[in-house]
């Protein structure tokens, strides 16, 4: 009987992330597939990018929406709680074998602690990281709940280790992100900036710049200023607009007010494969995404990494770290025009996390693994 893996998606970009590795567990012989849907996926103003799921031949077993409560710090909190009741409800009436979480994000927390509470194993990918605001203790909090760790690095392993998990339950396979990005990143530069209206031979840079909760109040001047610093140096700029986190209006309201100028292109949303190209082909990222934390050292492409939201995660070479004042944001780009290119080198793995992650979901012993007590 093969086993039912029961993945959470709340945002393009998790499911970006995880695209290669649910293909991987869905063609396993010994392993089903479905994925509960919420989130930004299912709101029109980013894009209802759930039909990227829908189109690649995943099931959908749950389309769970949240209200409309604003995009506060009250409202993520009161979105965890709904999904928190739709996911247990969904749990309880299927069964799954293993709900399978990634990162730190409230979704994936709901999705631990009604699973937990049914007694259902979960496995948790990227945990043992930090980076320094409200989405590491999230995510520590989905590690202790979690009882089958995939770590992405050497180093997140021996923090889970630290954290009082058992060894024997901690897997180190890489990050997901990683499988498939040279094959992802197909679209040469001069096609996609063609596409943009943009000049493929000036410098372009890519801003993927979302909120930090704590400092939400923040977030429009901080944008204001990374554009005006970009702009000063001549980049044409590809931005994509912000999570639906606290803090994400003043940023979304920013890019809109600059929607005339002929150097900037702001997208809602990028499929994977554009995005990767993007990455790939500007000369510059710049925000404070996790992508250019993990991802953009495959391509070698320098990162001017922004402020507290990535803040002690494990850095590659490529990745120059500022705070948000203009100073530091224009020293930061000017560091890394003077760098340029590395060579493609990155320590969160070799890109086969997919096949590594189907493997152990089909081959673990589940027997007695949601007894946590075990690792005390």
């Amino acid at each position: 009987m093969s086993r039912l893996v029961w993945y959470i998606s709340g945002t393009r970009a998790d499911f970006g992330l995880m695209r290669s590795t649910l293909d991987a567990i869905s063609r396993h012989s010994d392993l089903r597939l479905g994925i509960l849907v919420t989130g930004m996926h299912l709101d029109e103003q980013f894009g209802e990018t759930y039909r990227e799921i829908d189109k690649a031949g995943f099931e959908i077993v749950l389309k769970q929406p949240l209200a409309k409560m604003g995009t506060g710090g009250a409202a993520m909190a009161k979105g965890i709680a709904q999904m928190i009741d739709s996911f247990t409800d969904a749990m309880q009436r299927e069964r799954p074998d293993l709900v399978l979480l990634l990162g730190d994000r409230g979704e994936m927390l709901a999705g631990a602690i009604a699973a937990i509470h049914l007694d259902i194993p979960v496995v948790h990918i990227h945990g043992g990281e930090r980076s320094g605001t409200v989405d590491e203790p999230v995510r520590h909090a989905i590690s202790k709940l979690a009882h089958i760790h995939f770590a992405a690095t050497k180093e997140a392993a021996g923090r889970l280790k630290r954290m009082g998990e058992r060894a024997d339950k901690i897997h180190i396979v890489g990050a997901p992100g990683l499988v498939g990005l040279d094959k992802a990143a197909s679209q040469p530069r001069s096609a996609i900036a063609e596409k943009a209206g943009l000049d493929p031979d000036r410098l372009i840079a890519l801003l993927v710049y979302h909120p930090v909760l704590q400092e939400a109040g923040q977030g429009g001047q901080t944008t204001k200023t990374i554009l005006e610093a970009l702009a000063s140096r001549g980049f044409q700029t590809v931005a994509l607009m912000p999570n639906s986190d606290g803090g994400s209006e003043p940023i979304r309201a920013e890019l809109n007010s600059r929607s005339a100028d002929p150097n900037l292109v702001v997208a809602t949303h990028f499929p994977r494969e554009h995005f990767v190209s993007w990455m790939a082909a500007a000369d510059l990222m710049i925000g404070n995404s996790s992508s250019g934390i993990i991802e953009a050292a495959s391509f070698g492409t320098p990162v001017v990494n922004i402020g507290s939201r990535q803040h002690l995660r494990e850095r590659n070479a490529n990745v120059i770290d500022a705070a948000s004042d203009d100073a530091a944001i224009q020293e930061a780009i000017d560091a890394a025009l003077t760098l340029g290119r590395f060579p493609p080198c990155n320590v969160y793995g070799d890109g086969h996390a997919d096949r590594r992650i189907a493997g152990l979901l089909s081959e673990l012993t589940l027997d007695g693994v949601t007894r946590k007590s075990n690792a005390f």
